[in-house]
């Protein structure tokens, strides 16, 4: 019987190509906020395996674990949770940025990943062979200017994924930190608010990391034997040094 996969922000970038990536070998339960796209990609997949749906925000609480309390009793064998869903609001000093934006990263990035793995977690413990998977990102580990929220929220992700891995040790559940440079997706898009000309220069003069090559890092993760857990991954394009130190042509 396949293993089932609980993927948050599944609608776009690396939460889409996991669940693509994943699809041949396991159960997808797919959650988002967009329904037209959940739909979308459960007619694709579904030629490939079980998928079931889910649409809600990670920032509602209430939604998050209502959603899950009421799976139906063959979807709550949830062996792997893939906390995904993350976003970037607004790049300002930290006095002049938006206060709504901040507000937002911490709810999404911060918030709502406690409150699915919350949910999840007491099904994770019935499983055999438990996963984690958090993604955070290079801001995480390295601040810089105009991003103050948002590398605080991702260092919280950081902080999460090494405190659930002392917590959960005795029941055996794996939990892997993975760690994103510069990857192009909608990221800078909604970062910019929709300004195709500010997203767009973020990945000028070089090869940027792509969704997919996240996909990759997370399948190899999951396909590692029962007894190995690699806690933390932190994947560059050739061209980034650092969070700040990118080489363009």
């Amino acid at each position: 019987m396949k293993r089932t996969v609980f993927i948050t922000g599944a609608t776009s970038g690396i939460g889409m190509a996991t669940a693509k990536s994943l699809a041949s070998n396991y159960r997808l339960i797919l959650c988002g906020r967009r329904q037209e796209r959940l739909d979308e990609l459960q007619q694709e997949l579904s030629q490939l395996t079980e998928v079931k749906t889910i649409q809600f925000d990670v920032r509602d609480k209430q939604a998050v674990f209502n959603a899950i309390d009421n799976l139906e009793e063959d979807w709550k064998t949830i062996d792997i949770l893939i906390n995904n869903a993350g976003n970037a609001h607004g790049l300002a000093p930290f006095d002049v940025a938006d206060l709504e934006d901040l507000e937002s990263m911490i709810d999404i990035n911060v918030k709502g990943l406690i409150y699915v793995s919350k949910a999840i977690i007491p099904l994770l413990k019935k499983s055999t062979n438990a996963h984690i998977v958090n993604i955070s990102s290079i801001a995480g580990k390295e601040v810089y200017a105009n991003g103050t929220t948002y590398c605080a929220s991702k260092a919280a992700v950081e902080s999460l994924s090494k405190g659930m891995r002392f917590d959960l040790l005795p029941y055996g559940i794996k939990v892997s930190n993975v760690a994103p440079g510069a990857v192009e997706t909608e990221f800078s898009l909604v970062r910019f608010k929709g300004d195709e000309s500010l997203a767009g220069n973020v990945y000028n003069g070089f090869q940027p990391l792509v969704a997919e090559d996240i996909a990759n890092a997370i399948q190899y993760l999951l396909d590692q034997p029962e007894h190995v857990q690699i806690a933390d991954v932190t994947v560059f394009p050739k061209a980034q040094a650092s969070g700040t130190t990118i080489f363009r042509q």
